[in-house]
């Protein structure tokens, strides 16, 4: 498969953390049972290559992780997991013996609850996983999302502290990327902006725009309602529920063509795309 599409299968909407830059769910609290995990991924094998497993919720909360890992390699996804990396004191050994393709560990985490994770303990736990991960043959990520606006490099005190640790773990010279720095074998370092959630309680940022949601990616919620991209965590653009339907049924409702066409014309058809910061971030794009 090198089509290169991602589905984002939230396998759990519970979370451990309360972080302050996510909006959370107001919907029922839920996790996948390993039948649905496998009913789900089933129906996704032949859209996408990369299977993600998260939404909203922490993954590492769910006590069947590293079996959806694994399942999801033997039926030919990459997976990749993107995590708070609180967890990982406890999970780091089953979690890289599932062998996830690409783990991105959300180190911003800690200055949304700074009161209940010590810095240094979190950071160095997050840094020796990713050394552990490194020798498996796991690709991490180290994100720090939490610029505000395009800087050259300047660091808070906070991010200044991280990076130092960084350093220590990684002495060998860093590698220029484009949103970062590689600091060792399959280690990465990414930068990025603080970044809003959409929600229809916001206002409207443009009816012009472009996105890659069902063209590249698609989310499914774990009561299996499918939407077009990763952050509509209510389910707000709900296209059909996979336990029920085919893929190709949802992607080709009234709904979900609709959606798409309009990205063709960058225009923005849903109200909450219309709020949506990612749909300006591409509103220059082109196929």
């Amino acid at each position: 498969m090198s089509n290169h599409k991602k589905a984002y299968l939230e396998i759990t909407n519970r979370c451990n953390l309360s972080c302050a830059f996510c909006p959370g769910t107001r919907r029922v609290s839920r996790s996948l049972s390993d039948e649905e995990f496998e009913q789900l991924a089933l129906k996704l094998r032949d859209w996408a290559e990369y299977l993600y497993f998260h939404l909203m919720g922490e993954p590492l909360a769910h006590p069947l992780l590293p079996r959806f890992v694994v399942r999801a390699r033997e039926l030919g996804f990459k997976p990749v997991i993107t995590t708070n990396g609180t967890l990982l004191g406890k999970r780091a050994d089953e979690l890289i013996a599932a062998q996830p393709y690409k783990i991105s560990l959300s180190l911003h985490s800690f200055e949304a609850n700074d009161n209940c994770i010590g810095m240094d303990e979190y950071i160095r736990s997050c840094l020796s996983f990713a050394h552990g991960a490194s020798k498996a043959g796991i690709i991490t990520v180290l994100r720090l999302w939490n610029l505000e606006g395009k800087t050259d490099g300047a660091l808070n005190r906070q991010n200044a502290a991280i990076v130092e640790l960084m350093h220590e773990a990684f002495p060998c010279d860093w590698q220029p990327t484009r949103t970062g720095f590689k600091l060792g074998e399959r280690v990465f370092l990414e930068w990025g902006d603080k970044f809003d959630w959409p929600g229809l309680d916001m206002p409207v940022l443009s009816e012009d725009g472009f996105c890659y949601g069902l063209r590249d990616q698609v989310g499914v919620l774990c009561d299996g309602t499918v939407v077009p991209c990763c952050l509509d965590g209510e389910g707000v653009m709900a296209l059909g529920n996979l336990f029920e339907q085919s893929l190709d049924e949802i992607l080709g409702s009234p709904r979900a063509k609709a959606i798409y066409d309009g990205f063709t014309a960058h225009k923005c058809r849903e109200d909450l795309c219309k709020r949506c910061m990612r749909a300006g971030y591409y509103r220059n794009d082109r196929e």
